[in-house]
């Protein structure tokens, strides 16, 4: 399987133009030029099988639970028990596989037992509009804020030259996606572009409590804290959205939670909004279902294609990271270990470069036969069915973007002590919720990590429920972040001042010129040089001088 979104059928259109004299946003800030004669937008239209948008998950319990040891136990014991919202199911997300949710039920219980919806909090400013898990944590936020500039340069730089023209003025983002130290650093960013933001998590593990707090001691209303139960997480999305006096203009999403929720529940909404930025493989998927249906009635930019961002986010991201979540999860030692790494995009050709230098015996699973050929194989890498080698495996690691990658059924057939992870975005590739059965018990040995125990004493270790595991269970590289953020301001940009008719009610890919000046604003982090063409060899090669140097197509 791999990690991209548009099938083999998918056309991909280019000569989308708009003829007018306008100017393009980076031309505008001195960052871009664009040619009235060139092909500006490319637009990718992905045909998809599956129905346009699932419903919103509901509640569902757990069978049988046990700790390891009495303090365990202890800890577990600290979830709120109010009915309906706090349960003691650690996977509530059982629903949420159904769907695309990436809600769960692990409460980060370092805290007061309070949940932060029965809390009332108020800022140094005064303003309430917020829930977090505890407001005094501002200040540690702050210094993460801080230290991630460092390494954000690129962003901060961008910030500069646009603030002085508020680019962004008159634009209400509601954004919904990972809130860490490096996404609060993008949230700054956007208010200083003039842009008034309200934010939530897409995913309950990765919130940083503390950047949270931060985030909502300047201003900004922020609902999220890590370890959100599944109607916690639908909750914090709604009161994101449905504010008395704003209504949102502009989305920003990863993994399309939010889009879904404004579609579904708030239809006069989602019909006004100027545009859509999407960063992952999940939400674009979903983006395409409701294109394809006829469905997407304002403009969506997929951000996740272009190629800073499959490169940085996806490949070299991945390739950092599956390590440390791994190591800081199980302690494991990946020389001589049988791994199968499910899907051979860009996150899994990461997965896979990382644990090959570390010694691990790595085979793949795929369906795309140009992946094979021309990157596993000659790559060095042995492809085959996962039902064919299931029984051997020590470390199986889904990242495909699809659903029931790992079916019970091979569960089963996993051997005793097999670690079972995921990559993707959603936690749909591992089928957790046939797991939740009476035969089964499920023991917390620590945090985000269990053991399923089989009635013959067999023991499977799952990571983070099935959800992804880098943000879920580590960090990434703060550069990394740095480029995909970038990567979102412009095209944020880019759609809220678009000229009408620029862009249709359609997902269109970041223009390549865009794309390469996020590439360039990185360049002096490694004190690179490019060299320039003349003006004889632009002519030759039938190339702008300042770009862009490739095809909007090219990926």
């Amino acid at each position: 399987m791999t990690d991209t979104v548009v099938d083999s059928k998918t056309e991909v259109k280019q000569g989308t133009k708009y003829v007018k004299e306008t100017e393009n946003v980076a031309e505008k800030y001195s960052v871009l030029t664009v040619s009235k004669n060139s092909s500006d937008v490319n637009m990718n239209v992905g045909e998809m099988t599956s129905a346009a948008f699932t419903a919103v998950p509901t509640l569902k319990s757990v069978k049988k639970i046990q700790f390891a040891n009495a303090e365990d136990k202890q800890e577990f014991s600290k979830y709120p028990t109010k009915a309906g919202r706090r349960s003691l199911s650690r996977s509530i997300s059982q629903s949420s596989t159904d769907s695309y949710s990436s809600a769960a039920s692990y409460t980060d219980s370092s805290d007061d037992e309070t949940s932060p919806r029965d809390k009332a909090q108020v800022n140094t400013h005064g303003s309430s509009d917020f829930c977090v898990k505890n407001i005094k944590q501002a200040e540690f936020g702050r210094r993460e804020i801080e230290i991630a500039e460092q390494d954000m340069s690129a962003l901060i730089s961008l910030r500069k030259r646009a603030q002085g023209e508020k680019p962004l003025a008159g634009a209400k983002i509601v954004g919904c996606t990972h809130i860490t130290a490096q996404t609060a650093v993008l949230i700054e960013t956007l208010v200083a572009l003039g842009a008034q933001c309200r934010w939530t998590a897409c995913n309950i593990y990765s919130t940083q409590n503390e950047v949270a707090a931060a985030l909502a001691e300047t201003g900004v209303p922020v609902f999220a804290w890590k370890g959100e139960s599944e109607d916690d997480f639908w909750w914090c999305i709604d009161r994101c959205v449905n504010t008395e006096g704003w209504q949102a203009n502009m989305i920003l999403d990863d993994g399309g939670d939010l889009t879904h929720w404004v579609y579904k529940k708030y239809p006069s909404v989602f019909k006004k909004a100027r545009g859509i930025v999407e960063e992952s493989v999940t939400g674009v998927h979903r983006l395409y279902q409701l294109s394809k249906a006829g469905k997407l009635c304002v403009p969506a930019m997929n951000v996740n294609d272009s190629v800073t961002k499959q490169k940085f986010d996806n490949l070299y991201c991945c390739r950092e990271s599956i390590l440390d979540g791994l190591k800081r999860t199980t302690d494991i030692m990946f020389g001589g270990k049988q791994v199968v790494v499910c899907g051979y995009g860009e996150v899994g050709k990461g997965c896979c470069t990382a644990l090959k230098a570390l010694g691990a015996i790595v085979c793949i699973t795929e369906i795309d036969p140009i992946s094979l050929l021309t990157c596993a194989f000659m790559d060095g890498f042995r492809v085959v069915k996962l039902s064919e080698v299931i029984r051997q495996m020590d470390v199986v690691i889904t990242c495909t973007g699809n659903k029931n990658v790992v079916t019970r059924e091979q569960l089963d057939r996993m051997k005793n002590g097999c670690i079972v992870c995921n990559m993707g975005h959603s936690n749909t590739e591992i089928d957790v919720a046939s797991l939740r059965s009476p035969e089964l018990t499920w023991e917390r040995v620590r945090s985000q990590v269990d053991h399923i125990i089989w009635p013959d004493g067999k023991r499977v270790v799952l990571l983070a429920e099935g959800r992804l595991l880098n943000l879920s269970c580590s960090t990434v590289p703060t550069f990394v972040l740095s480029i995909t953020a970038t990567t979102q301001a412009l095209a944020l940009i880019e759609l809220f001042n678009a000229p009408e008719g620029r862009y249709k009610q359609d997902v269109y890919l970041l223009p390549k010129k865009m794309d390469e000046y996020v590439a360039s604003l990185h360049l002096p982090n490694f004190d690179a040089h490019l060299t320039e063409l003349t003006d004889e060899q632009a002519k030759y090669m039938g190339l702008n001088k300042n770009g862009p140097f490739k095809p909007n197509y090219y990926r």
